[in-house]
């Protein structure tokens, strides 16, 4: 048995023993499936690799929580986290940094604007998939409202961590990040992150996040440099069929298939597959020393 299996197992029997008493406590298993189950058939196709409900139970998220969303794109998450967390809760949208967008490679002013309007998009996202009255905003990493220190029970970083570590040495991105997500927290919050892994032998310089990948080893090492402690680990999101090559980009694989547009054997090949392996990590706030 590998150690990340090992402390996935301990984890498990954690919640499991604890009866996934939500915050209100009620068992929550009744409205998770409920929140996963509503969505449309085109949303739950993805539900095979993604993985949502053990997700979310590994992430310890209850019903009434005040959870913060990195990059919440299209909603995929935002959806489930909308109806389940329910009108007591509150789900917050965090941007990336305005000025970040620039940085990318062949950025247009129109895709920089409309990744930009995002954030003050998100609420409105919410209200598409739920009026249950649940509190929302979106705001940036760079720009967290004072009032909203220490009152967060979950931050999630899902797929979200490639582009922050990628402009580390340049701006500082990924550093700054993750001391906005420890100042949100609550003394006894916790940080979910699913990201693409690299094979544990790629060269540091091949997995600074261009290519959509991180090491895993070099993940919890910068979350334990911005002070927090890993929990536990799931390989609940892991695809061993993935193996990346040194010039292989994420986005080669399901659903993007952005190299096979044109190739429908590679296509093939590609979706025979499956989704990119992904880390399932637990940390939480390091006592201050």
């Amino acid at each position: 048995m590998t150690a990340r299996k090992h402390v996935w197992i301990l984890a498990l029997g954690l919640l499991l023993a604890s009866g996934l008493q939500a915050a209100d406590g009620t068992v929550n298993e009744a409205a998770l499936h409920t929140a996963i189950d509503a969505r449309s058939a085109e949303e739950k196709a993805r539900d095979g690799n993604r993985h949502p409900y053990e997700t979310l139970v590994f992430f310890q998220v209850e019903p009434g929580m005040t959870v913060a969303e990195a990059l919440p794109g299209g909603g995929w998450y935002t959806n489930i986290l909308a109806n389940y967390l329910g009108g007591d809760g509150a789900l917050y949208g965090i941007n990336y940094p305005e000025k970040m967008w620039a940085m990318f490679p062949d950025a247009t002013e129109e895709w920089i604007a409309k990744h930009k309007k995002r954030t003050a998009q998100f609420p409105g996202l919410v209200s598409g998939f739920t009026d249950n009255g649940i509190k929302t905003a979106g705001f940036t990493f760079n720009k967290i409202p004072p009032e909203l220190a220490g009152t967060v029970d979950r931050v999630l970083l899902i797929r979200a961590l490639h582009n922050l570590n990628r402009f580390e040495g340049q701006a500082g991105t990924r550093s700054q990040a993750l001391a906005a997500v420890r100042s949100m927290l609550k003394d006894d919050g916790l940080v979910g992150v699913v990201q693409h892994r690299a094979p544990a032998s790629d060269a540091e310089s091949d997995t600074d996040g261009s290519r959509g990948y991180l090491e895993e080893a070099n993940v919890i090492t910068s979350f334990e440099n911005a002070g927090f402690e890993l929990v536990a680990s799931s390989d609940v999101n892991a695809n061993p069929n993935d193996v990346p090559g040194p010039e292989d980009i994420v986005w080669r694989l399901p659903p993007s298939l952005s190299t096979s547009k044109e190739d429908t054997e590679l296509r093939t090949k590609m979706q025979a597959i499956g989704e990119s392996d992904r880390m399932t990590l637990l940390f939480r706030k390091a006592p201050q020393e």
